[in-house]
């Protein structure tokens, strides 16, 4: 979305003239009073966070209008409120005892897209709840109501898993760590964990891939082949409802790659004509067909020997320069993709034809 820029211009003159007399006087221009509401931005909604073993991070957009819709071009500044609360002495129906407002730089908002904000928060206290909500502000005082409310449980987080290995398959990634079994302080644990799957690829963010597993494989089938996928994975702690991050492993990369041919063909027929031996078959229907590969055989040869490749459309080969001693020739056709190397085909059936 593309935010034009609203521009206002604004003449004023005064003139005074006295007959005769020269009187010392002024005038003045005053901007019309702006009502609150037009400049108070509306509240973040998409506040969010993600713990590791060094704390939490928080994520939100900046909000981009202002209650009345009318466009905003700047965020003068962000205020964090945190709650701390022991896990023990927790009231679901009580109020959330936030502390004195964090104040964080806001920024310009650009002419096109969305940005993003963050937070770090470290030094949390094992055995404790935490709350946090963002407030955003135009001005001194024009200042947005409450985001949604962050809460998460932090405790000692789980050891990084170790021993990450990555597979590349056709179309697949598969990935194999050890379990977890101690906290970072070198405690047992004892509590389940999960492990969270994380992909990047290109120059984008590491991003979750569906929920946290219990297993310590998975296998990723949503790539493409040729393009390379960073991987890494986080151990979770689970509390009851609650979750604790813990340590992320060591990345770990790998590139899919198309290790499937295509069908072979069908159809193969052949005859001799003034030219040469023709050889043709009915044509293979798949994606990332490149053509064809003929093979031809002389009597006595345990195997093939490629005779020449056919490129798509064509569905035909010309052997115009057999050999003139062999009294028959046997002729097979195979199909090949676009990947190099290709992956081939199995062979048809051969064909028999008189020289």
């Amino acid at each position: 979305m593309i935010r034009r820029r609203k521009s206002f211009t604004i003449d004023i003159g005064c003139t005074v003239l006295l007959l005769g007399v020269l009187v010392l006087g002024g005038c003045g221009y005053k901007d019309m009073p702006v009502a609150p509401q037009q400049v108070v931005p509306q509240a973040v909604t998409d506040l969010r966070h993600q713990l590791s073993e060094k704390g939490v991070t928080l994520y939100w957009s900046y909000p981009i209008e202002t209650v009345t819709g009318d466009d905003l071009y700047d965020i003068s500044e962000f205020v964090m409120y945190r709650a701390v609360v022991p896990v023990d002495s927790f009231c679901e129906t009580c109020p959330i005892p936030f502390g004195p407002p964090i104040s964080l730089p806001g920024g310009a908002l650009p002419d096109e897209g969305k940005k993003t904000a963050s937070y770090q928060a470290t030094l949390l206290r094992p055995g404790n709840l935490y709350f946090f909500k963002v407030r955003s502000k135009s001005g001194w005082w024009a200042e947005s109501a409450d985001s949604n409310v962050v809460r998460f449980l932090w405790n000692t987080p789980a050891q990084a898993p170790a021993g990450v290995s990555i597979t590349a398959g056709d179309g697949s990634t598969t990935l194999r760590w050890q379990p977890v079994s101690s906290n970072l302080d070198g405690s047992p644990l004892t509590v389940p964990v999960r492990y969270q799957v994380y992909r990047s690829s290109g120059n984008a963010e590491f991003a979750p891939l569906g929920d946290a597993l219990q297993a310590t494989s998975y296998t990723d089938r949503d790539v493409v082949n040729g393009r390379k996928y960073f991987y890494q994975i986080q151990v979770v702690s689970l509390y009851g409802e609650d979750i604790v991050g813990g340590g992320v492993s060591e990345g770990v990369a790998a590139t899919p790659v198309d290790s499937t041919p295509p069908p072979p063909p069908s159809g193969l027929r052949g005859v001799k004509t003034p030219v040469g031996i023709k050889v043709f078959w009915s044509p293979v229907k798949a994606k990332d067909l490149k053509g064809y590969r003929v093979y031809r055989r002389l009597p006595g040869d345990s195997a093939p020997q490629l005779a020449g490749e056919v490129l798509l459309p064509y569905t035909m080969f010309i052997d115009r320069q057999p050999p003139k001693d062999a009294a028959r020739l046997h002729y097979s056709v195979s199909s090949i993709d676009n990947r190099t190397p290709a992956n081939e085909s199995r062979s048809t059936k051969e064909i028999t034809i008189k020289n």
